[in-house]
């Protein structure tokens, strides 16, 4: 009764306190009663509410608030409906702002608190704890949310408080949410409604609000809004990123983020790339990063005054641009993307391999982006999961593919300099590792890396490449020193300025000449000439200056040839910086010459004349380096008048003399004078005293003292250069002074003296070789000079100096032949030393050779004589078994006395010819029989070349095309560093760029087409005069021999110059198409316009229209080989693929003749051979067919023909080419069974059927083959069946077996037929092992082990297969003898049974007797038999 009437007391007490307010404030009673319970139920629970803009208080911990209010709550007797009642009270609450602020902000704990243990400094909001009671939680959201409308537009407060961010703040991170569904719901539609600020917050706080079970339904929602609302995309990627999504919700998001890329704006693309990039998975990692490399257009994230603004930058121009805010946006933004790329790549293994492949998989350069070049800095930078090799990598093989170009790499520097600056140390390692590779095709794309960091980076990081650049040229490696110099010399070039201040730097390789070739000497002076003595000299250039100077002189002050060289070398270069023409700067007033300057280099000059006078071989280089100069640098006309002004009358003092009719003196020789052009003049005739000079320096080579002044012969061609040069430069190309020397006579001896050459002294040989050499020079030495005077008669005369040089070289020859150990004189005196390169003449006794300048050099062009002599050779390699021994020995003789020795090793010596000497080819070509019959006075009215001269011109041109105009990356070979300087006797040519060859060429390709017509014709005529015999009685030999040379050598041109890599170069383009017109416009003359497609086309066919005059299979093959790279310069080549295998086949059933009827053979003809027929196979549509039937046909007709006789079908297929044949037969046979698809499980019938159908012709194809052995039993031939036997088998069982496997059940037969064929060539194959070890031949045992091992691997894995089809019954083995290759017993082991030598049989078990197989036949019988009685257990 106490208790009821005291609980009675709370409650009327409880009532009345909240009366005495309704008195107060009558106007809002019922909200007063709903109000009082909300205020009273807070104020039992702990919180105060306070007003007048304090917080609301709190005396108890929040979980023990939210315990009292749930409880009060549940055990009031009004619940449920008090629930609603507390709700109305807290609605009215907060219907005043500052109120419903206050209830958002946390509460401030009470001063004295009721509960001890409280003591937290810190709680929640009073909204936020209600929610955290579960009874409230859903009607609270509901008001909540129903107020965000009302301070949607109101913005954020004086206190920068946002009520809308603060009320969704509310529900984040609760403990529990009720009904998450309905909140995810009314949230979206709240965005859907709210202003983009509110869509914002609410978005992106979705992830703390929402469970994880409605994350797939809110990432779908929020996925549609995405593709409606693009400004929401940062909000929504944000929130995505973090919501725990479905891995088919993810792929189907990141798709839809990946549709809407191209449209996202620049500033929101970071949050997106990061988006993809962390929503991948292992799986699809690769496809991801494949399309987000597609869509991602860096290039579009610039605008185009910013790209203005970095190429100004970039030029040193830049000023303050008026969009300096969008310009750092812009950069800001591609910088965090780059960052979302590296952060991903470092922390996933997966993004890392698959950005990698994603940028290996694009095989075309138009298809590169700058992404990618920027994704491979990033990979390099982290090198996380050691991704820096494999960036390292794919740049390499791009690089060498032609995959990254120039362009590429400039658009990249040029407009993400500022993104790329923190990438720089990555870009230096990579730009370093592609200039010290030995692929010459990847060192030029890192030289422009090195450029471009130059241009567009700070001062740091230019030191940083002249310090990388300087350590390269340091190096000593060749590739790698020639680029890193011509990369400072353009830099000095094109940033002058710069480049001063790391002038120390540069100084720094003066102490590494030692390693430095004369060419590179020559870059290095240039590059410190220019530094010191360029327009933009300034104070510090004045210790470069001094250095220099003390360099030089103590060079040209040595002793030692190689240094006396660098400093000859380096002064010319030096005189040529102090007096180069200058724009601007350095003059004085009046124009004219500055007085110090002149001092200083009239000084240097005659110090660099003194030094060099008592050397011939030092003074012949100054006058070639001074020629040299005056090519290559615009000289001041002062300067130049300084040079030349003594050079005409020095010349003719040394070297001319006033012809007399009777030259007489102590010479080892009879003089006289010869050459003569200008009979007819009735002036005083002049000649060039070449024999007494020669004789006299001979004479007192011993004598005289090594620092006299005297005339040497060595200097008589450089001299003559120089003097040529500089009347050209002062007469502006007219040579009018100097042309008497054209055709003046030379004092030298009767050339008849060559003929009793045996009966001279060593001495007279020697001095009669030396002066050989000497009128070739000079003659080689005229043509330079006026082979571009226009006048006809100069052109004749050059024509008869070209003769004069084929006879000589002819005469030089021969004498050399009976000159053994002759050191002939130098030519080109800036290489190094000969000894050890001059080439043997055929006669033993070469002894060391002393030193002096110039290396050898194979050429690639052959003289007359020497290919005349490759072709004897060749052609009675293999001589014929009927002859005798005597016989041959004087055949061999006879063609020894007849071609002397090979001048090809002799090029050094000889003065290179210019590149404008081969202009001459425009002239026409006249034979031999016409140069007979007209005498000269007709010829003298056209200038016409000889078949002599052509070949001439042509193996000169051939030499320099292969020397600068190099084929495709994958068709060259590394440069390594070797003894012998391929660079010597092509010094001027490498003053030319390759591009400028290229034009050159081009020019000429109408010259050469003429030609190649004429040889056409030529052959044509032969071939009808002759009544279809080659060697028929109209057949000149001599001309028949330099005719072919000449189609030779042209379609090697034509084939060098189509084949050059730089046609690829995108600005190269046109200069292809120019080309190609050349050809086809000598088809269809006037057409023009016609597109790449059509001018290959039209090449091709009159290209092809020489296929019936081919008069050597070499000559054959080079007409295939330039048809294919034709052919190659179309998009689709293999459009070409029938007609070149129609042509490799027609000149392989083609039977070859030389002119005097003998059928060509030999090491060279066999080689030819084995390209061609390799040519063929690789072509042709059908290849097992094609092997089918040369092997089947073609060598059977061989075996049943006589013993001289070829096959019917294949002419060139005789006893002497079988090896040529079976071994490129067993070879392609080989690689086109390893191109057979791999057999799958999932295969259908057809496609089993088919590469069923395919195997069974490659393994008859291989028992044809393998079966020849028993004929053709000879080594070689056991070597090649072997070798390819044991890869033939190890493909059938890589290949082949599990074919077998999963098509036994449903094609027996052809699995049977294919076991049967295929035991019949493993049977052979080990017949030929016995053979082996009976001979105990370690050539032909070295291929026994591997073989037999897998002869035994082949019989187990047939019991698998029949095992795994249920038919292990059906396989059987016995013991197989040792037989040898007629398949006779091996006696000596017929007591043996030693399991080493079994092949494919082995007992089936120790107890059981074996039986042995007396036929080989009646096994694979019975294992078919027993197949076939199997076949129905297995279904």
């Amino acid at each position: 009764m106490r208790k009821r009437r005291s609980a009675v007391d709370k409650k009327e007490t409880s009532i009345s306190a909240p009366s005495k307010e309704k008195k107060s404030r009558s106007s809002n009673a019922p909200e007063e009663t709903s109000q009082s319970v909300f205020a009273q139920f807070l104020q039992e629970a702990g919180v105060t509410l306070n007003y007048g803009g304090e917080s609301n208080t709190i005396g108890v911990d929040q979980v023990v608030f939210q315990k009292r209010i749930q409880k009060r709550l549940k055990k009031s007797p009004k619940y449920p409906d008090i629930v609603k009642e507390f709700i109305t009270g807290l609605e009215a609450h907060i219907e005043d702002a500052e109120r419903f602020k206050n209830s958002l902000l946390p509460c401030v704990p009470r001063a004295k608190a009721e509960d001890s243990s409280y003591s937290s400094s810190f709680q929640e909001s009073l909204l936020r704890m209600l929610l955290g009671v579960e009874m409230l939680q859903t009607l609270i959201i509901n008001t909540l949310l129903e107020k965000v409308p009302e301070f949607m537009l109101e913005g954020t407060s004086d206190g920068g408080l946002s009520i809308p961010r603060m009320i969704i703040n509310q529900l984040k991170w609760l403990d529990r949410v009720v009904d998450s569904k309905e909140l995810a719901s009314k949230l979206i539609e709240l965005v859907s409604v709210a202003p983009v600020e509110v869509q914002r917050d609410i978005i992106t706080s979705l992830p703390e609000i929402l469970e994880d079970s409605q994350h797939n339904d809110i990432a779908r929602e929020l996925n549609s809004l995405l593709q409606e609302n693009t400004q929401l995309t940062v909000p929504i990627l944000d929130a995505l990123s973090s919501l725990n999504l479905s891995s088919s919700i993810l792929i189907e998001v990141r798709a839809a983020v990946m549709a809407t890329l191209a449209a996202v704006e620049l500033e929101d693309l970071p949050v997106v790339v990061k988006f993809i990039l962390h929503s991948v998975s292992a799986s699809d990692a690769l496809e991801v990063v494949s399309n987000l490399r597609k869509k991602l257009e860096l290039e579009q994230c610039l605008l185009p005054s910013v790209l203005q603004d970095s190429q100004n930058r970039l030029n040193n121009k830049a000023t303050q641009a008026p969009n300096a805010k969008v310009v750092a946006v812009n950069q800001d933004s591609i910088t965090m993307i780059l960052d979302g790329i590296k952060t991903a790549v470092r922390f996933q293994k997966t993004i890392s391999e698959a950005w990698l492949k994603a940028i290996e998989a694009v095989d075309e350069p138009e298809d590169h982006k700058v992404v990618d070049l920027l994704a491979l800095f990033i990979l390099h930078t982290t090198n996380a999961n050691q991704s820096r090799k494999g960036a390292e990598r794919v740049m390499k093989s791009k690089v060498r593919g032609g995959l990254f170009l120039e362009p590429l790499l400039q658009k990249t520097f040029r407009d993400y300099a500022q993104v790329m600056r923190s990438y720089f140390p990555s870009i230096l390692a990579l730009a370093q590792g592609l200039v010290r590779s030995h692929d010459p095709s990847v060192v030029p794309f890192g030289g422009n890396m090195y450029r471009h960091s130059f241009t567009a980076f700070d001062s740091y990081c230019q030191q940083e490449v002249v310090g990388a650049l300087v350590t390269h040229v340091c190096s000593g490696v060749g590739g790698e020193v020639d680029m890193a110099l011509e990369l400072l010399c353009r830099l000095v070039t094109e940033n002058p300025k710069e480049m001063s201040l790391y002038a120390v730097f540069v100084k720094g390789i003066l102490d590494y000449m030692d390693n430095l070739s004369p060419q590179q000497i020559r870059k290095l002076f240039y590059l410190l000439s220019s530094l010191a003595f360029g327009q933009q000299q300034q104070q510090q250039s004045s210790h470069i200056q001094d250095d220099m100077h003390i360099v030089i002189r103590k060079q040209l002050s040595s002793t030692v040839p190689k240094y006396k060289r660098i400093g000859i070398i380096g002064a010319v270069m030096m005189i040529g910086s102090m007096g180069a023409c200058r724009s601007k700067g350095n003059e004085l007033q009046n124009g004219s010459f500055p007085k110090e300057t002149n001092r200083q280099l009239t000084a240097l000059l005659e110090l660099v004349q003194s030094s060099s006078e008592s050397s011939p071989e030092a003074a012949a280089l100054y006058f070639d380096e001074l020629a040299n100069l005056i090519v290559i640098t615009n000289l001041d006309p002062h300067v130049q008048e300084i040079i030349g002004k003594s050079v005409l009358n020095d010349f003719q003092d040394d070297f001319v003399v006033d012809l007399s009719p009777n030259i007489s003196g102590p010479f080892p020789l009879p003089a006289c004078a010869m050459y003569n052009l200008d009979e007819d003049d009735s002036q005083e005739q002049i000649a060039i005293n070449l024999l007494p000079l020669l004789a006299k320096e001979t004479q007192h080579k011993e004598t005289t003292k090594q620092n006299d002044k005297r005339v040497s012969m060595l200097c008589l061609s450089p001299f003559f250069r120089l003097l040529r040069l500089c009347e050209e430069k002062t007469h502006k190309g007219d040579l009018e002074e100097i042309d008497a020397l054209l055709g003046c006579p030379l004092i030298v001896t009767d050339m008849n003296v060559i003929d009793k050459a045996e009966s001279l002294s060593k001495s007279e040989k020697e001095f009669l070789c030396t002066l050989l050499f000497h009128t070739i020079n000079w003659f080689r030495e005229v043509v330079n000079a006026f082979c571009k005077q226009k006048d006809a008669e100069m052109k004749m005369k050059v024509m008869t100096r070209l003769q004069n040089i084929t006879y000589l070289q002819t005469q030089l020859e021969k004498a050399l032949a009976v000159t053994p150990g002759f050191v002939p004189p130098v030519a080109n005196f800036d290489g190094e030393s000969v000894e050890g390169v001059i080439p043997s003449s055929g006669v033993p006794g070469n002894k060391a050779k002393k030193e002096s300048a110039g290396k050898k050099r194979k050429a690639p062009g052959k003289t007359p004589s020497q290919i005349s002599s490759q072709l004897d050779e060749s052609n009675d390699a293999e001589g014929s078994p009927q002859e005798p021994p005597e016989k041959q020995k004087e055949k061999e003789k006879e063609k020894e006395v007849k071609s002397g020795a090979s001048l090809s090793g002799y090029r050094a010596f000889f003065r290179e010819l210019d590149f404008e000497v081969l202009s001459v080819l425009q002239c026409g070509l006249v034979s031999c029989s016409h140069l007979n019959s007209r005498l000269n006075t007709e010829v003298r009215e056209e200038v016409l070349l000889g078949p002599s001269e052509l070949v001439f011109l042509l193996e000169d041109m051939l030499q320099k095309v292969e020397f600068s105009l190099h084929a495709s990356p994958a068709k060259r070979t590394p440069f390594l560093k070797g003894k012998v300087d391929k660079s010597v006797g092509f010094s001027h040519l490498q003053q030319k760029s390759s591009k400028d060859i290229a034009s050159g060429c081009v020019q000429l390709l109408p010259a050469l087409c003429s030609h190649l017509e004429n040889c056409h014709t030529y052959f044509q005529t032969v071939h009808s005069e002759n009544s279809g015999v080659v060697d028929g009685p109209a057949t000149d030999l001599q001309e028949h021999h330099l005719m072919c040379q000449s189609y030779q050598l042209l379609l090697q041109i034509l084939s060098t110059i189509f084949n050059w890599s730089g046609f690829s170069q995108p600005g190269q383009r046109s200069s292809v198409k120019k080309a190609l017109q050349v050809l086809a416009g000598r088809l269809k003359e006037g057409e023009t316009e016609l597109s790449l497609e059509q001018l290959v086309k039209c090449s091709f066919e009159y290209l092809q229209n020489f296929r019936n005059t081919m008069p050597s299979l070499s000559t054959a093959l080079c007409l295939t080989r330039l048809l294919s790279t034709v052919s190659e310069k179309r998009s689709h080549a293999a459009a070409y693929r029938k007609q070149k295998a129609s042509l490799a086949r027609q000149f392989l059933n083609q039977e070859w003749v030389t002119a005097t009827g003998e059928r060509e053979k030999g090491t060279k003809f066999n080689e030819t051979l084995h390209t061609l027929l390799s040519l063929y196979l690789e072509h042709v549509d059908d290849v097992l067919k094609a092997v089918e039937e040369i092997a089947g046909g073609g060598i059977s007709e061989l075996i049943n023909a006589a013993k001289d006789e070829s096959s019917a079908s294949w002419p060139t297929l005789h006893r002497q080419t079988f090896l040529v044949f079976y071994k490129v037969l067993m070879a392609v046979l080989e690689k086109s069974v390893r191109r057979i698809p791999a057999a799958k499980m999932g295969d259908n019938t057809e496609v089993q059927s088919e590469k069923l159908l395919t195997w069974n012709l490659a393994v008859r194809d291989f028992q044809i083959l393998i079966n020849l052995v028993k004929v053709f039993d000879s080594r070689p031939v056991l070597i090649v069946g072997l070798k390819y036997g044991r890869l033939f088998l190890e493909t059938f069982l890589k290949l082949c077996m599990p074919l077998l496997d999963y098509s036994f059940k449903k094609h027996k037969e052809d699995v049977q037929s294919l076991l049967k064929t295929f035991q019949l060539s493993t049977r052979q194959l080990h017949h030929m092992c016995g053979h082996s070890k009976i001979h105990q031949d370690t050539s032909l045992t070295n291929h026994v082990p591997a073989l037999k091992k897998g002869l035994e691997l082949f019989v187990y894995r047939v019991k698998a297969m029949l095992t795994l089809n249920n038919c292990q019954e059906a396989f059987w083995m016995g013991n197989l003898k040792n037989r040898n290759l007629k398949g006779e017993e091996i006696l000596s082991q017929r007591t043996q049974e030693s399991d080493g030598e079994e092949e494919e049989q082995q007992p089936a078990t120790k107890d059981q007797p074996v039986d042995e197989v007396q036929e080989s036949d009646s096994e694979t019988t019975n294992i078919e038999d027993d197949l076939k009685n199997m076949s129905d257990d297995s279904d």
